[in-house]
């Protein structure tokens, strides 16, 4: 039976085995959709930019509040007495940012009620009055021995979510919720920084947004 041919090398004595020619792998298709000019910018580091000048090109329109364009705009706030020592640090944060943004202290209206139950019924009142461009919601529930936190909690925040909806006014969630005093009062001007203080630049720029593009 005939065997393969071997090859002998004179310089070095060793007898090298020539292997049958392995096929070259093909280097994998590059696809370009005409539909998405954008594709191969986003392959690099400027492919933002360019994204970015496509979406302009095409003629859309961004809209966004504004945290300096204030005047006029009228806010409500309904804070709950119920861990007082933890909502009152979180008011005074709200009323020192909407001071630091210009918004004058005869627009913003504040309203005390017992609790974070009652919180999203009296925000829906203020927004259905016409009154307000935005109302923002300051309570504290902290977690306790009973599910009556899960049951508080839990109503706060789709309570704050229907009232908006309902009153087609901004409603924003300044209501902590919290696993013990120590964390509540950490996201209260402490070292979290003052949540009462973020929500109330959430209802500045949400208020914008309403009053100049939404309205």
């Amino acid at each position: 039976m005939a065997t393969a041919p071997v090859t002998s090398s004179m310089a070095t004595n060793s007898t090298c085995v020539r292997l049958p020619s392995m096929p070259l792998r093909r280097a994998p298709a590059i696809v370009s959709f005409a539909s998405r000019p954008w594709s191969t910018a986003m392959t690099s580091c400027t492919g933002l930019s360019r994204h970015s000048d496509v979406v302009a090109a095409a003629g859309h329109q961004k809209l966004m509040g504004s945290l300096n364009n204030n005047e006029g705009l009228m806010f409500g706030v309904v804070v709950a007495r119920f861990n007082e020592v933890v909502t009152n640090l979180l008011l005074q944060g709200a009323l020192e940012t909407f001071e630091r943004y210009s918004v004058k202290a005869e627009n913003i209206t504040v309203v005390s009620v017992p609790g974070s139950f009652e919180v999203p019924i009296t925000a829906q009142k203020l927004g259905k009055s016409g009154k307000f461009d935005a109302i923002l919601c300051i309570g504290a529930v902290i977690r306790g021995d009973t599910t009556h936190y899960d049951a508080v909690a839990n109503s706060a925040a789709s309570g704050v979510l229907n009232a908006g909806l309902s009153a087609g006014v901004p409603c924003v969630f300044g209501v902590l919720t919290c696993e013990d005093m120590d964390q509540a009062l950490n996201r209260a001007g402490g070292k979290a920084g003052n949540k009462g203080a973020e929500a109330a630049l959430t209802a500045i720029e949400m208020a914008s947004l309403f009053r100049h593009h939404l309205g």
